[in-house]
């Protein structure tokens, strides 16, 4: 039986294999990353599966690696996934099956004790697959649409005159698109990724977890709300070239403070002795 150490050299191998193997589709998930803002979230992925790990090692500690035929029967999947999605035109599927392949390469190096030990980790990777185009569209809607009728009380309450027509918001003779000026879904799962990376962080109870990934999609819009109030105002008063700045500024600025929002909602349910912790971070 190889040790830990021997599998993971092994693994990282395979895994480079794997990768020149399946190149074009992962060069093509990073292209649209990179090309596309509303998915440059993807480039996030790599980070916080790596930290979510580092948060785990210890759970290294006298793990002895146990094969089995679970590893290759995910490789095979993965391969038929992204063998159909390449020749049917289902980029997702595509996309999909070169990632399974790598998680079938961990589970048939390092068990399936390991997969489950280290499940955050895997789990994140799904946020890697670059959302269809659909799925964005069904998603940004009704997004857009609450995050500007929000938008539009928290100004009329501060004073601040605007009218509202769907999701464009007219201020001092400025019209302002919801969709241009503060895109939700650029920042939706990024801030999604952020309570994921989170939770799994945190030596939380369970329960905790799910609520604050049930919670992350308000909160990604109540952030974009947080961030749109002050674009708006610099879009109808201030040179289109700093409202456009503010914009990329604080929608990267969005994610620290949802992280440090969460860690004060964690804090704040603690002082309310609410149990919300475990005491080993080691099983987090």
């Amino acid at each position: 039986m190889l040790s830990t150490r021997a599998s993971l050299a092994i693994l990282i191998g395979l895994l480079a294999l794997a990768v020149a193997i399946t190149l074009d589709a992962w060069t093509d998930i990073f292209t649209i990353a990179i090309r596309d803002e509303e998915q440059s979230h993807v480039l996030v992925v790599p980070l916080v599966a790596a930290w979510l790990f580092a948060v785990r090692a210890g759970r290294l500690r006298h793990y002895r690696p146990i094969g089995g035929l679970a590893g290759p029967a995910v490789v095979a999947l993965g391969w038929l996934m992204s063998y159909f999605g390449y020749h049917q035109g289902v980029q997702a599927l595509w996309h999909s099956g070169a990632i399974t392949i790598l998680i079938g390469l961990a589970i048939a190096c390092l068990g399936v004790n390991f997969f489950l030990r280290f499940f955050p980790v895997f789990a994140v990777l799904v946020f890697m697959v670059p959302v269809p185009g659909m799925i964005r569209q069904a998603i940004a809607g009704p997004a857009q649409t609450a995050t500007a009728a929000a938008t539009q009380i928290v100004l009329e309450t501060i004073g601040v005159p605007v009218e509202r027509s769907g999701n464009l918001l007219t201020i001092n003779e400025q019209a302002v698109a919801v969709a241009e000026a503060c895109n939700g879904m650029r920042m939706v799962f990024a801030l999604v990724l952020v309570s994921f990376a989170f939770a799994f962080t945190m030596p939380l109870r369970p329960a905790v977890r799910l609520l604050i990934l049930a919670a992350s999609p308000v909160a990604a819009i109540a952030c974009n709300i947080f961030r749109m109030t002050p674009t708006v105002i610099l879009y109808g008063y201030a040179p289109r070239n700093i409202a456009e700045f503010f914009h990329d500024v604080a929608g990267w600025a969005m994610l620290p403070v949802a992280f440090l929002a969460l860690l004060g909602i964690v804090k704040l349910l603690r002082w309310a002795l609410i149990p919300v912790g475990r005491f080993n971070l080691a099983y987090a």
